[in-house]
């Protein structure tokens, strides 16, 4: 399933997936589909939040840890 953009007055007037009305109990998409595919998008990196960008020790895990990999402690 493709990513798709849309149009933002269509984004405003329903759900952020499909663009259908939204219903209360699944706000504020239309239904438990659009929710699970939204959720899908940002589980898959579909989906981000621009930030700044990662150093390699954050990559790896290590940034701002405060942990040593080379400490033999058990």
């Amino acid at each position: 399933m493709p990513n798709m953009l849309m149009s933002d007055a269509k984004r405003r007037a329903g759900c952020p997936t499909c663009g259908k009305p939204v219903t209360a109990a699944h706000t504020p998409f239309c239904s438990q589909g659009c929710r699970d595919r939204d959720l899908l998008q940002w589980l898959s990196d579909g989906h981000r939040i621009p930030g700044p960008p990662v150093d390699d020790d954050e990559a790896d895990g290590l940034g701002g840890s405060g942990l040593d990999r080379d400490d033999d402690r058990p």
